[in-house]
């Protein structure tokens, strides 16, 4: 039997599609979780034939002990891969180790410490000012050192969702802001970079020994209540030919700069003044529902696309999306026990919606989002034009109620 191992998975999102698209594309699918609460609930993941719980999903050699453990029982490893930041570059590492893929091991994982990425691209004109908070420094002294470059970002090395990603306006919010930070983190270096202002743009990217192919561009529409939080995605992004040039040029020069040869990653820059520059580079594809997106838009399935890479196969690309596409998420703006959700009939019934989602359970703790795990809705609409369809999406998620118990 042909198996695909995967390492880690969350309860939504790309890392729990991917297992459903394996299962349709006829492999045995193994997840490796270290939590015991999916390894127990089999209707959470009803795709996956063999739960394997490890304590240490780092465990680079034990993981590979397990495999060859399935192997001993006749089974076929044809791929091992994670939609998990922590554990991709593990993953690939284990993948080119059982002779499957030559991926760029080395690039993925200095895509998953955002300092590290910073350091190796600090000459690089996409790279936006920064300095390191290393773990001994003194939040005072480094506000009295920096206080004149305000407004700055504030970010751990290793986090993901726009979690801990903190704006500091002002000399008390980056004291304030610094010392919490090197409380919640005590053993960890903080990114500190300056805050640019532009819109901002979302980039799926394939590199097949060494040619690199952009799979989407999508612009984001973020909200600010503390946290940056992405509430829209519209896609394809509307950019003229020479912005699209200009883009393409700066991503194939970061990618050549990391040794990005072979794999995938998304990156996240901001046009400013006409130069783009980058604000996040991640070694896997944007999470929520971007694979739904893509695909409405260009019928560009991204994590089977993902899966027949590893599978050593050329992954889907096309040049002009069919459609335009607009999702709309969904927040709450206080904290309480969800008791009902209204309307999700009437916004599937509007004019070009194709999906409608709601991803707490009733009875579940809902809040103001400070991560992009705080959403709690996602409307997804097509239409012939970019502005048609945000409309779409905009009027379909009025029609969303949420009733709260106040805690």
């Amino acid at each position: 039997m042909k198996m695909i191992v995967f390492i880690g998975s969350y309860r939504h999102g790309t890392s729990k599609e991917a297992l459903t698209i394996a299962k349709e594309m006829g492999f045995t699918v193994v997840l490796l979780t270290d939590k015991r609460s999916i390894q127990n609930d089999e209707n959470l993941f009803p795709d996956v034939d063999h739960y394997v719980y490890m304590m240490n999903l780092i465990d680079k050699e034990g993981i590979i002990r397990e495999i060859e453990e399935f192997e001993k029982q006749g089974m076929q490893l044809c791929a091992v891969l994670s939609f998990i930041d922590p554990y991709v570059s593990m993953a690939a590492a284990i993948s080119n180790y059982f002779g499957l893929t030559d991926l760029s091991v080395a690039a993925l994982q200095l895509m998953e410490n955002k300092i590290h990425l910073r350091t190796h691209l600090h000459h690089h004109d996409s790279s936006p000012w920064h300095a390191v908070f290393q773990i001994n420094d003194s939040p005072k002294r480094f506000t009295d050192n920096h206080e004149a470059l305000l407004p700055l970002i504030i970010k751990p090395p290793i986090s993901s969702g726009s979690k801990d990603v903190i704006l500091a306006t002002s000399r008390m919010e980056l004291l304030k802001n610094l010392t919490a930070l090197q409380k919640k983190y005590p053993n960890s270096p903080l990114l500190v970079e300056e805050f640019l202002e532009g819109p901002q743009y979302l980039v799926e990217l394939f590199v097949l020994q060494d040619h690199m192919m952009i799979i989407g561009v999508i612009e984001q529409d973020i909200q600010f209540n503390g946290r940056f939080i992405v509430m829209g995605y519209s896609y394809p992004a509307v950019l003229n030919d020479q912005v699209m040039t200009s883009l393409r040029a700066t991503i194939s020069s970061i990618v050549k700069k990391i040794g990005l040869k072979t794999g995938s990653c998304h990156l996240e820059l901001k046009l400013v003044h006409g130069q783009w520059k980058l604000i996040e580079m991640n070694p896997r594809m944007s999470g929520g529902a971007m694979n739904r997106i893509l695909e409405d838009g260009s019928g560009v399935n991204l994590i089977k696309s993902i899966i027949n890479m590893h599978l050593g196969k050329s992954p889907s690309v096309v040049e002009k999306p069919e459609k335009y596409v607009y999702a709309k998420y969904l927040t709450v703006s206080s904290i309480g026990k969800l008791l009902k959700v209204t309307g999700t009939e009437h916004a599937q019934l509007q004019e070009g919606v194709t999906y409608v989602s709601i991803q707490p359970s009733i009875g579940a703790i809902i809040k103001d989002p400070t991560s992009m795990g705080h959403r709690c809705a996602c409307i997804i609409a097509v239409a012939k034009t970019a502005e048609r369809a945000k409309q779409s999406a905009l009027k379909a998620a009025r029609e969303i109620r949420f009733y709260i118990e106040p805690l």
